[in-house]
C-alpha cells in the first residue's frame, strides 16, 4: 500500500487482524461444524491445537475438505481420520496416489524424513514431532510435522537454532547413510537460510554486527527498485553473509552429531516408515524412547566481553495469585458493602411515615 494513503485524514485507523489464537480457532471450528455431520470422536479442541497459524478461511477449508472426502467415500458422517487427511491437504496439497516411487527412492525419502524428526527430537528447544510420512503430497515426496503445543508470540534464539538444525537433518541423514545426497533438500536449505538471515539482520543475534537492524530501507513501492532498499555497505553485506554461513555450519554440525549418536533410532524409524508410510504421535513416541539428547548450548551474550549474570529469573507466579486474588477481594468487598446497605435501607423505610391517602370531597347538589 502506498504510504500516502495512510496520511492523517485518509485512513486514520488501522486495524490489524492476525491469525486466531487457540481459543479462537476452536470457536471458528465450532461455527463451521454446526451444519456438518461430525462424529462424536472428532475433538475440535485437538484440531485447533494441530492448526497453529491457520486463518479462519483455512479452518473452514479443513472442514469443507473433510465433508467432501466423506461424501466421496459414501460415509454419512465426518470422522477423525478424515479430518486428519483434510488438514494434510490444506497444508501440503492432495496426495499424489499416481506418483509411484521406486523402492530406492522410498528408502531415501524415509531416511530423509526420519533425519528431520530425529534431529528435532534430540534438541532441547524444539517443538514435538507430531507426524512423519513418506506419502507424496503436492510437490513434496514426504514431510515431517513439528508443531508447538500452544500458541507462541515470540521465539528465542535457541528455538531458532533448533529450527535450522532439524531443517538440515534430512540432508544430513542422506549424507551419513548413502554418502550420495539427492536434490530433495533444496526447500530445506531455503527455509534454514531465511531463518539464519533474519537472526543476523533483524534480531541482532550476530556478535560481530551487534544489535543493529539491517532489514532494508523500508517497503518497496512504485518508483523505487530493490537496489534502493539496502542501506548498508558492501563490507557489512559481506559480514552478514559470513555470519549466516557461521550459523548454518554450526547447525549442520549439530545435525551430524544427533544423527551419528542416534543411528539405531534413525534406522528403526526408516524401517517403520517403509512399512507403515505414515507415523502418528504414538508411533513416534515409541521409536524415540531411547533418543539421546544433545548437550545444551552455552549461554549467549551479544558480546563475550560483557559480564554474565549467574542469577536466573524469578519463579513464575502461580496462576491466579495476583490479578485473580485482587479481583476476588474487590468482589467480596463489594458484596459486603451491598449487604450492609440492605438493613440500613430497611430501617429507613420503617422509620418513614406512611403517606396519607388523599380524601375525596363529594359536593352535594
Amino acid at each position: 500500500m502506498d504510504p500516502a494513503l495512510l496520511r492523517p485524514g485518509r485512513f486514520d485507523r488501522q486495524i490489524g487482524v492476525g491469525a486466531p489464537d487457540l481459543a479462537g480457532r476452536e470457536q471458528i471450528l465450532r461455527v463451521h461444524a454446526k451444519n456438518k455431520p461430525v462424529d462424536d470422536d472428532v475433538d475440535l479442541a485437538l484440531i485447533a491445537r494441530r492448526t497453529p497459524g491457520f486463518t479462519g478461511a483455512d479452518l473452514a477449508n479443513v472442514l469443507n475438505e473433510a465433508a467432501l472426502l466423506s461424501a466421496r467415500e459414501n460415509r454419512k458422517t465426518i470422522d477423525a481420520a478424515t479430518v486428519d487427511e483434510a488438514i494434510d491437504r490444506v497444508i501440503g496439497g492432495p496426495q499424489k496416489k499416481s506418483r509411484l516411487m521406486k523402492d530406492e527412492e522410498r528408502l531415501n525419502t524415509a531416511y530423509h524424513e526420519a533425519g528431520h524428526a530425529l534431529v528435532a527430537a534430540s534438541l532441547n528447544h524444539s517443538d514435538p514431532v507430531t507426524k512423519v510420512t513418506i506419502l507424496p503430497r503436492g510437490r513434496a515426496l514426504g514431510y515431517t510435522m513439528v508443531l508447538p503445543m500452544e500458541d507462541r508470540y515470540s521465539v528465542t534464539r535457541n528455538q531458532l537454532l533448533d529450527q535450522i538444525a532439524y531443517a538440515l537433518g534430512g540432508r544430513v541423514a542422506e549424507e551419513v547413510v548413502f554418502n550420495d545426497p539427492t536434490t530433495g533438500a533444496s526447500n530445506d536449505f531455503e527455509k534454514a537460510t531465511k531463518i539464519a538471515r533474519q537472526m543476523v539482520t533483524l534480531y541482532g543475534f550476530a556478535s560481530s554486527l551487534g544489535t543493529v537492524s539491517y532489514g532494508g530501507g523500508g517497503e518497496v513501492f512504485i518508483g523505487r527498485d530493490m537496489a534502493q532498499a539496502r542501506e548498508y555497505s558492501d563490507e557489512v553485506a559481506h559480514q552478514i553473509d559470513l555470519e549466516i554461513r557461521k550459523i548454518l555450519d554450526a547447525a549442520h554440525d549439530e545435525a551430524y552429531k544427533a544423527i551419528n549418536v542416534n543411528r539405531k533410532v534413525l534406522d528403526l524409524m526408516a524401517k517403520e516408515l517403509m512399512e507403515k508410510e505414515t507415523l502418528n504421535p504414538d508411533d513416534i513416541a515409541k521409536i524415540f524412547k531411547t533418543v539421546k539428547k544433545l548437550p545444551k548450548r552455552k549461554p549467549w551474550l551479544s558480546k563475550p566481553t560483557r559480564p554474565s549474570s549467574k542469577k536466573g529469573p524469578i519463579a513464575i507466579p502461580a496462576k491466579g495469585s495476583t490479578t485473580a486474588k485482587v479481583a476476588a477481594k474487590k468482589k467480596a468487598e463489594a458484596a459486603e458493602a451491598a449487604a450492609a446497605k440492605k438493613p440500613a435501607a430497611k430501617k429507613a423505610a420503617a422509620r418513614k411515615p406512611a403517606a396519607k391517602k388523599p380524601t375525596k370531597v363529594i359536593k352535594k347538589k
